[in-house]
């Protein structure tokens, strides 16, 4: 697998030009050599020429922590008293340009322009981007799986048993991550609770507010699932609630909007639409509904190795969607000082059709 991807990844470099490609700590270095590096001062770097071997630059302290590839690339560490830049810039080579991943720490690079003054150096995400966004089959299985662990804890929390009345969004978001991996998963990527008016913050930070009867409650979380290969895919979920009694007619009439919204963007994400395209859709049916001007984000992001990654599903990407793209569709409606709601679904573009990964019910969920 490992190997496959390197090839890949050379096979792009050929054609862009690049005689080496630098990954350090971010979601490259794991995708392509299965070894997740910890955001150190102490740099690690994964280093492939365009020809030659690959080798992986780690810390002598951290090597204990990388299991051994030898047929995808070698291992060299190096000690406190070496200089890791000049190891790096000796295995990279005469490189006129090299491209380096996005989350490298700006220190590194620095060091690095200093060490290679031929080098013009670029973003890696060009090249790595387009490998990770088309998942394979077993890719899509193992968000599969990841979604339907978050799909468990939807349905508990509509069926109303996460206690919610009484509890303060900070104390429901701890049940939330507790159950993230309770299902499964090995990190909580987030668990944002946001009550009433709250919940018009988009990516608000739950707090101590008291969730009260008689009000819309957002609930969006996803983790990672880890699995043998060192590698971690991603869940993400939003469902909306309303504690007690019947909601307001204003509020009911805007969820069915966004009821409708989500599941246009859901059906119009065919392989071959532009990213853009699906934006259109979803946005169209919240226009038409008039509430338009409250849908104030993109309609959704890609999903894999990272909570959020290409494609993007916005507005001005206009790169059709391909078989294995795996994304988000989230239309939400926020009406500052008063309510807010998100209605997502994770979904693959399949050549047979749109395929959800995330099945638990989408209608508003009246508890008590």
């Amino acid at each position: 697998m490992f190997a496959t991807r390197i090839d890949r990844a050379r096979a792009r470099m050929e054609s862009d030009g690049v005689d080496a490609l630098l990954l350090s700590v971010g979601s490259d270095l794991p995708y392509f050599c299965g070894y997740e590096a910890m955001p150190l001062e102490r740099i690690t770097m994964l280093v492939v020429p365009r020809e030659g071997d690959a080798t992986l630059v780690v810390p002598e302290l951290e090597v204990p922590r990388v299991e051994e590839r030898p047929d995808i690339f070698s291992i060299q560490g190096w000690g406190e008293t070496q200089d890791p830049i000049a190891l790096i810039a000796e295995l990279a080579g005469p490189a006129s340009t090299a491209a380096v991943g996005d989350h490298m720490w700006a220190g590194f690079l620095v060091d690095l322009t200093s060490a290679m003054p031929s080098t013009s150096f670029r973003r890696a995400s060009t090249i790595t981007s387009p490998i990770r966004s088309v998942k394979d089959l077993a890719e899509v299985e193992r968000l599969r799986a990841a979604s339907a662990a978050v799909d468990r804890i939807a349905a508990r929390l509509q069926a109303g048993e996460i206690a919610l009345v009484g509890k303060t969004e900070a104390a429901v978001s701890a049940e939330l991550s507790r159950q993230i991996i309770d299902e499964g998963h090995q990190r909580v990527n987030f668990a944002i609770v946001a009550a009433g008016e709250n919940a018009a913050s988009p990516h608000h930070h739950a707090g101590d507010r008291v969730i009260r009867s008689g009000e819309g409650v957002l609930c969006d979380f996803g983790g990672t699932m880890i699995g043998d290969d060192g590698i971690g895919y991603c869940s993400d979920i939003t469902r909306c609630v309303w504690t007690d009694g019947r909601p307001d007619r204003e509020f009911l009439e805007a969820y069915a909007v966004l009821h409708e919204a989500q599941a246009e963007g859901v059906r119009s994400a065919s392989v071959g639409t532009p990213a853009q395209d699906v934006d259109r859709a979803t946005r169209r049916k919240i226009v038409a509904g008039g509430f338009g001007s409250y849908f104030i984000h993109r309609t959704g992001h890609g999903i894999g190795v990272e909570a959020h990654e290409d494609p993007y599903i916005v507005e001005g990407n206009t790169t059709p969607l391909k078989h294995g793209n795996a994304f988000s569709i989230e239309p939400g409606i926020y009406i500052p000082g008063k309510w807010g709601m998100r209605l997502e679904d994770i979904m693959v573009a399949s050549d047979a059709g749109p395929d959800p990964l995330n099945t638990v019910d989408h209608q508003l969920a009246v508890l008590g």
